[in-house]
Order: C-alpha cells, then structure tokens, then sequence
C-alpha cells in the first residue's frame, strides 16, 4: 500500500498539530506542501471522491479568494477544483489521505479514522 499523504500548510494551526499527531503515532507518511506544490484540477476530483460525497467541504470559505473565485455551496466538483487550481489557498486543510480514502484534520484527531 503507498504511503499516507498529508496535504499541508506550515503556517496553519490545524495543519501543524495534525502532522505533529502523525509523527507522534511513528506512521511514515508523505507531506505535500500544496501552496508550493499546487494540485491540478483533475488531483482535486480525485481528492474530493476519497472525501466523500460533500465537495464543499474542501473549500476555505472566509479566505478572500473565496469571494473572488465566484463559487458557491451549489458549485460543481469541476468548478471547485478549478477554482483551487488557480487559487491552491482555497483548499481546506489539512486532508489525510490512506489509499482510497481521506479526511480533513478539523479536529486534527479526524485523520485517525484512516489508520484503524
């Protein structure tokens, strides 16, 4: 099986104590610096299928980009992820990704569920 990845944003809080959780549990994992390393749209529908059915859910709604992007909790999955291709910001964050699965570090304990 390929190794964990977290999608991370050093400056964030969350993000921060998620991983700290992860390393703390010994699991080798791979982290991805997504405002450095942005996804495409296609890597954000495949993230988003491994959330599950709320697409919404991967989008940071209070960031300006948000505004600006022109999307709504009624935007498609391609209109998101196009949205956070351009704009990698608006991605929630962090999302632990096992295999085929995923789920979003709010509260950081969240990601746990895929270890089990």
């Amino acid at each position: 099986m390929a190794k964990p990845v977290l999608y991370h944003n050093p400056r964030c809080s969350k993000s921060r104590e998620t991983l700290a959780l992860l390393e703390a549990r010994g699991v080798d994992l791979d982290v991805v610096k997504y405002l450095e390393e942005p996804l495409s749209a296609a890597e954000v529908i495949d993230l988003a299928k491994k959330l599950g059915p709320d697409a919404s859910r991967l989008v940071r709604t209070k960031e300006a980009a948000y505004a600006e992007s022109g999307l709504t909790r009624e935007s498609s999955v391609e209109e998101i992820a196009a949205a956070i291709a351009k704009a990698p910001v608006l991605l929630e964050r962090p999302i632990l990704v096992v295999g085929e699965k995923a789920a979003i570090g709010r509260p950081p304990s969240d990601v746990l569920k895929l270890l089990d």
